[in-house]
């Protein structure tokens, strides 16, 4: 049996509408879903991405920690999103750069390429191409 692909990601911000700004600045798009749940104890705000991936923007009404993202920590350590090859990656780098975004600039390894950048809770991000794209 094959393992399924991700269907969707959340993440928990310090400050949903500061995210949710600057996560539809990078998308390109507004949020499809914004809603409370759980008797507004909790919140999440959703884009769909290309392929049929949501990613989802979550806050727990001020029960967040407010610590920004630490990969050194257990959890999660960053978030890559696909790209067909070079000209893609080197296009996502200029668009960084037209929006303010700091990054790393592209890194070759054998394993891949990619850029990496962060957000405003400094969740580590990353756009990657696989060795030989």
């Amino acid at each position: 049996m094959a393992f399924p692909g991700l269907q969707h990601v959340a993440i928990t911000v310090s400050d949903l509408r500061r995210s949710t700004q600057w996560y539809s600045t990078l998308f390109g798009a507004e949020p499809v879903l914004d809603e409370d749940e759980e008797g507004g104890a909790f919140h999440h705000t959703v884009f769909a991405l290309d392929g049929g991936m949501l990613f989802g923007l979550h806050t727990h009404m001020g029960a967040e920690t407010k610590d920004r993202a630490d990969e050194h920590r257990t959890g999660l350590d960053h978030i890559g999103f696909a790209l067909s090859g070079t000209v893609e990656l080197q296009l996502w780098e200029g668009r960084l750069n037209a929006l303010g975004i700091p990054h790393g600039g592209i890194k070759k390894a054998h394993y891949g390429s990619g850029i990496s950048f962060r957000d405003p809770d400094n969740i580590a991000l990353e756009f990657f191409i696989a060795p030989g794209t």
